[in-house]
């Protein structure tokens, strides 16, 4: 396992937006292909940013924001990259009705914030990482 990995299980404290984007384009490199991320923090401790920096570790082009209201959206770099925001879902059959995985071409990775809504969807080898605030600009990154 690479040190930036071990670095990662015992957590990561980035001090602005910047260093968590570079966190997420580090982690871009190690991934998988075809896996699942599932990205545990409350509002505002930078799930999307640090999935913005995935992007850029894939070289996505575009510009990454919240799919709230759309629930997801598909980016495609080095690797296709599929956002999603399980917040307003209220069951995994909500999930299955959205048709991801007809939209999946290998190498993918399905990046979803507040997995918790969709427990029983998100496979047993799902990377989880853990994003919160330590305190006034720190922020914490830990793979669990």
């Amino acid at each position: 396992m690479s040190s930036f990995l071990d670095n990662l299980k015992r957590g990561i404290q980035t001090p602005s937006a910047e260093e968590t984007e570079k966190i997420g384009a580090q982690l871009a490199k190690q991934l998988p292909e075809n896996c699942v991320l599932a990205l545990h923090g409350d509002l505002g401790v930078g799930k999307t940013t640090f999935i913005r920096g995935i992007a850029r570790g894939w070289e996505i082009e575009e510009a990454v924001t919240s799919p709230t209201y759309n629930l997801y959206t598909i980016y495609q770099g080095n690797r296709q990259l599929v956002h999603l925001d399980a917040y307003r879902l209220d069951s995994p059959a909500a999930l299955d009705s959205l048709m991801i995985e007809d939209f999946l071409r290998s190498p993918w990775c399905l990046a979803v914030e507040w997995p918790e809504k969709i427990k029983e969807s998100i496979p047993h080898d799902a990377w989880h990482l853990h994003l919160g605030i330590i305190s006034e600009g720190k922020h914490c990154i830990q793979l669990r």
